[in-house]
């Protein structure tokens, strides 16, 4: 029988944020630099879910069709996750491929996949028509099928540990190419093309969950995020996903936290926290010099007070930095002072990204910070972290050279 290395219980080795191999942007004063506005750049093309159904029937019009069609347009894309004219062989065939064309614009072209040995993840990188690239990685578990969903090409918040964080904000996604990232991994799906099914699993093969943990900062694109997200939700005219199953994170956009729990839409809502102390977060979460620690966990409280849904605090685990023990009880401290019940901790050992002298913490120590928070009341389940293989785990997404090198050899899809 085997024991597990005791915890250190000299003073613990304090490693302060530092960037290796790339240089963090900053402002005029020297603080990291924050990007809330998407540079300017050609818009994508307005497609079908970028529209209310209201809206689809009166673009429908104005593209010489009776409004009805919208509704098998929407039974198309959403149901059979299809947008190739041929396919819809209940539309008249004179105009077809226009009519589709118009509404229904290619938005993703498939630059590469990539996949685990077993087939049961896959990452997939995507061109957008302005050359943007952006991944989203697909996760089959037990029961379910997740996709890790991009919102942003890039990202603004700058934070020095997350490669995508590293390569700054190109622009915001529209709600449609969100979107269209589900549609085409259904499709993926329903081609029999994600490995791992058992044969006792008899759930649904189509996306089940979301994650919006991909490229982006989903609250600093707003409008576009919930537009995409009524779409998924949306029974009658959308992919009629449950609420429950998708999940939006944030590394801490108080005022729009709060937007989001009156949206009156019981996602689930992630706050990536990755320190309980204001000196450190402010160095790993640049954002933590808007909204502090407390502001962001108070809003968090709010979210479970007004939605009844109990929030995730994620909090990647990184040695020596931020997976002290004192830590744990401080995290637990201040979830505690805010009420019981309302909230699970997601600790992930660190995902290791090029350039970076950071690494995950030991695993005698990932379980003493998870064992502090469980015995202090606070229900904490390390995550499975999936795709770092591939570099689809979290914090590793990011275009790399040789990405951009097939990308501009790959021709846009018609």
């Amino acid at each position: 029988m085997t024991t597990e290395p005791p915890v250190r219980t000299t003073k613990p080795r304090q490693v302060r944020p530092a960037t290796e191999g790339w240089s963090q942007k900053k402002d005029a004063e020297g603080r990291p630099l924050l990007q809330f506005a998407s540079p300017k750049r050609g818009k994508p093309p307005v497609h079908l879910a970028d529209l209310t159904p209201e809206q689809r029937v009166e673009k429908v019009k104005e593209l010489g069709m009776p409004g009805f069609r919208a509704k098998q347009l929407e039974k198309h894309y959403f149901t059979h996750f299809t947008h190739d004219p041929a396919d819809m062989t209940d539309l008249p065939a004179e105009g077809r491929e226009e009519f589709v064309h118009g509404m229904l614009p290619p938005l993703l072209t498939e630059v590469r996949r990539l996949e685990t040995d077993r087939g049961d993840t896959i990452k997939f990188l995507w061109k957008l028509h302005d050359g943007a690239l952006v991944e989203s990685v697909l996760m089959r578990y037990p029961g379910r099928i997740t996709l890790c969903v991009s919102s942003q090409a890039g990202c603004g918040m700058n934070c020095p540990f997350c490669a995508t964080g590293q390569a700054g904000l190109t622009r915001n996604m529209s709600a449609a190419e969100i979107i269209e990232q589900i549609v085409r991994a259904n499709r993926v799906i329903a081609d029999g093309q994600l490995g791992g099914k058992k044969r006792d699993d008899h759930s649904a093969e189509r996306v089940s969950n979301i994650v919006f943990m991909g490229m982006g900062e989903p609250l600093a694109n707003y409008a576009r995020v919930m537009q995409a997200v009524r779409v998924m939700t949306d029974k009658a005219h959308g992919l009629g996903m449950s609420a429950r199953g998708v999940t939006v994170s944030t590394v801490g956009l108080v005022p729009a936290i709060t937007k989001l729990a009156n949206e009156d839409i019981p996602v689930t809502f992630a706050l990536s926290l990755h320190a309980p102390d204001d000196r450190l977060r402010d160095e790993l979460i640049p954002v933590n010099s808007r909204w502090k620690v407390d502001e962001a966990l108070d809003a968090a409280r709010a979210y479970f007070d007004k939605t009844g849904r109990r929030v995730s605090i994620e909090y990647a685990l990184i040695k020596d930095m931020n997976d002290h023990a004192w830590r744990a009880d401080l995290l637990a401290e201040k979830l505690n002072a805010r009420g019981r019940g309302w909230v699970h901790v997601n600790p992930i050992p660190l995902n290791p990204t090029p350039g970076s002298i950071w690494t995950a913490s030991e695993v005698p120590v990932q379980n003493e910070f998870v064992r502090r928070l469980n015995d202090a009341g606070i229900p904490t389940t390390l995550r499975d972290t999936r795709g770092k293989e591939i570099d689809g785990a979290c914090g590793q997404l990011v275009a790399t050279e040789d990405d951009q090198a097939v990308a501009a050899v790959t021709p846009l899809e018609d």
